[in-house]
């Protein structure tokens, strides 16, 4: 019987060349799995029918895009994650969910390797294969870009000599992943930390001092999931797109950021993540409204830790499991509606309001019908300040 590796596809120049690359290097069978995670562009079938007109021998095109959103994009909002408090992890959110089906068609399909497009420098490649580790540790990893010494020119060759199906436009200047929480865009000038930006960069979100006027949306969660866009209900999914659309008009999401890399390198990046950025304000902030104060702090101290194992590719880890349960937890009173104001580039809270909320206006007044029993304060100072107080009499003698 012969061998088969199972390749994540894209239909870019890489990825099906390196159908045929991994076949003559490997004498495996390639199957083709094209992962849809909401990131647009071609029709997939077309990019079925190319990865079979290039060579491999089944094709199998995966519609995860509710997958996705539901159970790899909703619970990084429950963790309010950001990578350096700024990235929403837009690549490694979508890596697991692509390794996931990756594992389950290999079985399924008799395969002992599965394979992906990154090189050697990048931090997919340790998430595609610590994730199918976790999942099917049986499974080995090929890589063709940097264990097989696939360059881009070689590829233009190869593809020129076969007769492949793939048009040759002059080459991008920049590398770029998209999903429905955002997308990612490096290289090409971007490799000079001080060059600004250029507008060619942009896809999902509109110049914000274009004059738009401000907006408001009210968004509705239910145990910490958006559930509700200014009173319509949505899936997960929905209210993502939804808000890529309202907040990117305004120019909300733009990340540029210099970002440690899990190989040890420094890395320019430019995201857009509107309706992430407005989804993680919105909830943080109602989160604020309803969560007890312990829980509150102790929880954005475990938001990083989530964000961290995510991005170093730790996704199936135990660690990580753990954490999901105390975020899921957490989660129980986080319910109600949060106004954002959307203009100029940002998304600004303006409202929020939740029957769970722990906000008592009879205490928090300074107007008359104040609850608040003021003669408590003295008393509670005097022992607040205590410790201080007499490990400062010490010093004072020491």
């Amino acid at each position: 019987m012969t061998d088969r590796v199972v390749l994540a596809y894209s239909g870019g120049l890489d990825t099906s060349v390196g159908i045929g690359w991994l076949q003559d290097a490997t004498g495996k069978e390639v199957i083709a799995l094209a992962v849809d995670v909401g990131q647009g562009g071609e029709n997939m079938d077309d990019i079925r029918q190319r990865a079979l007109d290039c060579g491999a021998v089944e094709a199998i095109v995966v519609d995860a895009k509710d997958e996705f959103a539901n159970d790899f994009v909703m619970p990084a909002l429950k963790a309010n994650a950001l990578y350096q408090k700024r990235y929403p992890l837009v690549s490694a959110l979508s890596r697991p969910v692509i390794a996931k089906h990756l594992a389950r068609v290999a079985r399924e399909l008799g395969a002992d390797s599965v394979s992906h497009g990154c090189t050697g420098k990048g931090n997919d490649q340790v998430r595609f294969e610590s994730a199918v580790a976790a999942l099917a540790p049986e499974l080995s990893s090929i890589a063709p870009i940097r264990d097989l010494a696939l360059t881009r020119d070689k590829a233009i060759v190869y593809a020129e000599e076969k007769g492949l199906p793939i048009k040759q436009s002059k080459k991008n200047s920049y590398s770029i992943d998209k999903n429905v929480w955002g997308r990612t865009v490096e290289t090409g000038p971007l490799e000079d930390p001080w060059a600004a930006p250029l507008d060619d960069v942009w896809e999902y979100t509109q110049n914000p001092d274009h004059g738009l006027a401000a907006e408001d949306v009210t968004i509705t969660f239910t145990e910490g999931i958006p559930t509700a866009i200014n009173g319509a209900s949505v899936t997960p999914l929905e209210a993502i797109a939804q808000l890529n659309t309202l907040a990117g008009a305004h120019g909300v999401g733009r990340v540029d950021i210099m970002e440690d890399r899990l190989v040890g390198i420094k890395s320019r990046e430019i995201y857009e993540v509107p309706a992430a950025l407005t989804l993680i304000n919105a909830h943080e902030e109602l989160e604020n409204l309803v969560l007890e104060r312990d829980l509150g702090r102790y929880k954005r101290k475990l938001e990083a830790d989530w964000a961290n194992l995510v991005y170093d590719g730790l996704w199936f880890s135990d660690l990580k499991s753990s954490l999901d349960a105390f975020f899921e937890h957490s989660q129980k009173h986080v319910s109600g509606d949060v106004r954002v104001n959307l203009f100029a580039g940002q998304a600004v809270v303006t409202g929020r309001q939740s029957a769970q909320s722990l906000y008592d206006f009879d205490l928090a007044t300074y107007d008359t019908g104040d609850t608040f029993d003021q003669s408590h304060a003295k008393g509670f100072i005097e022992l607040w300040s205590l410790p201080s107080k007499i490990s400062a009499k010490r010093n004072a003698t020491s």
